[in-house]
């Protein structure tokens, strides 16, 4: 997540860090790069209220007039959908020519090293999006032959960042006489509070990833910045019965016991936990900037406000997911232009008013006071190396490990040390599969 227009959101975003570009395209030419192609089809997972959703919806309207005879098939699929059946999907001839893809080792890591996308390294010059991105942006955009990002080629192009937060109700907070808590101990004395008075204090979605984002958080609490380069990175060995992992596994069950979320989470799903949420149910909900715009639009009946998570330096959070061209994509020349369109100043500065954190709009442009104050939060993020990217990255299929983990925590099915060992499994065999 980077936020550079002519270096206008850049500083916001940018850090001292720089990644080396490796400049291999995939050897198409623009003939067969489908530049003739009359249809261009589209997946992404934003709900049309969000801020991606609004802003990308800006972005087809700008492609149709500049391809008049271009017939763009957009289809909206569920995060799930994508997640679970991409790898088939792109292996087959009912592959899209552009689409959202979750950023990491495990996701497009993976497909690209299973050679299913296509490498954008050219087009990264070519347009000049390596000038838009940061290089910690740019982190999740490469990938090297083994799938691990930071370093190699480019494989997608994120164009908005994002970062885990804490939303708040602020008509409960009032009601019960609690402050914002700016430490640890003041943001649990609030959820004790809420529950002494027979209110659960998160809204959680346990049956996708929500989850698993708090747990990460109460382990990032003992975390540096070591500590996620061994663990996203592979730098060194990690210990799943040190005290980072273990803290937060059992400061989560911990959470559970004390009634700071509903035991009937582990069965609910992400966009019931945001709509509960919406409704006043819950006075508190951890979350992605994702739901930002879309709580702006949807939120009507209370005000409400935003906090990053107390106590901690580190938090869940990157670039946003990526644009990937798939490699059997029929149109790669128009899903360029596509992904060119989405990163121009009108797209950019519209994605910052709805409510998202853009990585090249101009900061003059963003009028609301609710956004300029998430962008300023992701900001001291970006400027304290403060990004830890997400806890299921590491390794293949290990977003469906750590839900089913995170579920028994929540059910009660699970100690944290059967959850540690549950989750320490398969992120040692993909060590072992990667030769480390």
């Amino acid at each position: 997540m980077a936020l550079s227009r002519r270096g206008l959101l850049a500083g916001a975003l940018a850090t001292t860090t720089s990644i080396a570009l490796a400049a291999c395209g995939d050897g198409s030419s623009s003939a067969d790069e489908g530049a003739d192609a009359k249809t261009l089809t589209l997946w992404h997972y934003e709900g049309p209220t969000s801020a991606m959703g609004v802003a990308w919806n800006k972005a087809i309207e700008i492609f149709k007039r500049k391809h008049p005879g271009v017939e763009v098939k957009f289809e909206e699929k569920s995060f799930e959908q994508i997640q679970q059946n991409a790898q088939m999907i792109l292996n087959s001839d009912s592959a899209p020519d552009i689409m959202e893809y979750n950023k990491g080792n495990a996701t497009a890591g993976l497909l690209s090293k299973q050679g299913l996308l296509t490498d954008l390294s050219d087009q990264f010059g070519k347009y000049g999006w390596d000038k838009l991105l940061s290089g910690s942006l740019q982190t999740t955009a490469k990938y090297d032959d083994d799938g691990i990002m930071g370093s190699g080629r480019f494989f997608g192009v994120p164009n908005y960042g994002e970062y885990v937060m804490v939303y708040y109700n602020k008509a409960l907070f009032d009601k019960y006489e609690i402050a914002v808590p700016t430490t640890f101990d003041q943001f649990t004395a609030a959820m004790d509070t809420f529950v002494k008075n027979k209110v659960t204090p998160l809204a959680v979605g346990g049956a996708e990833y929500p989850a698993q984002q708090i747990f990460y958080e109460l382990a990032l609490a003992k975390a540096d910045r070591a500590f996620v380069d061994d663990y996203q990175l592979y730098k060194n060995k990690v210990d799943f019965n040190g005290p980072v992992i273990s803290y937060g596994a059992q400061a989560f069950a911990d959470w559970v016991s004390k009634g700071y979320l509903g035991k009937d989470s582990a069965g609910i799903k992400a966009e019931d936990m945001g709509v509960s949420w919406e409704q006043g149910k819950f006075p508190i909900l951890i979350s992605g900037s994702w739901w930002y715009g879309r709580f702006v639009n949807e939120v009507k009946n209370f005000e409400w406000g935003t906090f990053l998570f107390p106590g901690n330096t580190l938090h869940p959070g990157s670039s946003g997911n990526l644009w990937v061209v798939p490699q059997k994509s029929r149109a790669k020349s128009l899903a360029y232009d596509f992904i060119d369109i989405t990163m121009s100043p009108e797209v950019q500065n519209l994605l910052g008013n709805s409510g998202g954190v853009p990585v090249a709009a101009d900061p003059a442009a963003i009028t609301d006071a609710k956004n300029k104050e998430l962008i300023e939060n992701f900001t001291k993020l970006t400027s304290s190396d403060g990004l830890a990217f997400y806890p299921d990255w590491p390794a293949p299929g290990y977003y469906d490990v750590l839900v089913a983990g995170v579920q028994g925590l929540i059910n009660g099915s699970k100690t944290p040390q059967a959850f540690r060992d549950e989750i320490a499994k398969p992120y040692q065999e993909n060590l072992a599969d990667l030769g480390k």
